[in-house]
């Protein structure tokens, strides 16, 4: 029987030109060990960077963070921390979020939060959202486009990988 472990998330992967973030959940269990982002091998986000900006998904994991900062893309997770069991987003209990109010004032030139999943969709409209509210002075920025996406995770089978790709390209290249 598996038991609810505090996990906590990865540094972000965002630099001063990032101008779309990619937020998950909370890294999975493959991810946490490597301190890698979508480290599981069946996750497709890799393949839909590789698709929409030809970066080699099997190249080293710093070259992958490279590219991708090259490309305006910056990572991280909507929460901070949680409990969970293994990498069951369903298990997620006492949950924080990260600090967007902070994070998007340091990076004015995010113009696009890509949400990967409905998990982080959820969180971001339950614990973000209301966290701007809590100080009248930091409105979310008008001009932040928010895209909820399908999950890129092996566990999310509702839809074939092609149409999480299609999905993940358009919102990743849209103008």
């Amino acid at each position: 029987m598996l038991r609810q472990t505090l996990i906590s998330a990865l540094a972000p992967q965002i630099s001063v030109s990032c101008r779309i973030l990619v937020l998950g959940s909370m890294p999975g269990a493959i991810s946490q060990k490597n301190a890698e982002y979508y480290a599981h091998p069946r996750n497709l986000f890799w393949d839909c960077i590789e698709t929409a900006f030809q970066i080699d998904r099997n190249a080293p994991y710093q070259a992958r963070l490279a590219a991708l900062n090259d490309a305006h893309i910056g990572l991280w997770d909507v929460l901070a921390t949680c409990s969970r069991k293994a990498s069951s987003d369903a298990t997620i209990r006492d949950a924080k979020c990260n600090d967007f109010v902070k994070l998007l004032a340091a990076y004015p030139k995010i113009s696009r939060i890509c949400l990967n999943g409905r998990t982080a969709f959820d969180y971001w409209r339950r614990l973000v959202i209301p966290s701007f509210a809590e100080d009248p002075a930091k409105d979310l920025p008008a001009d932040v486009e928010i895209i909820g996406l399908p999950s890129t995770s092996p566990a999310h089978a509702a839809l074939s990988p092609a149409v999480k790709l299609d999905a993940w390209c358009a919102a990743l290249s849209k103008k």
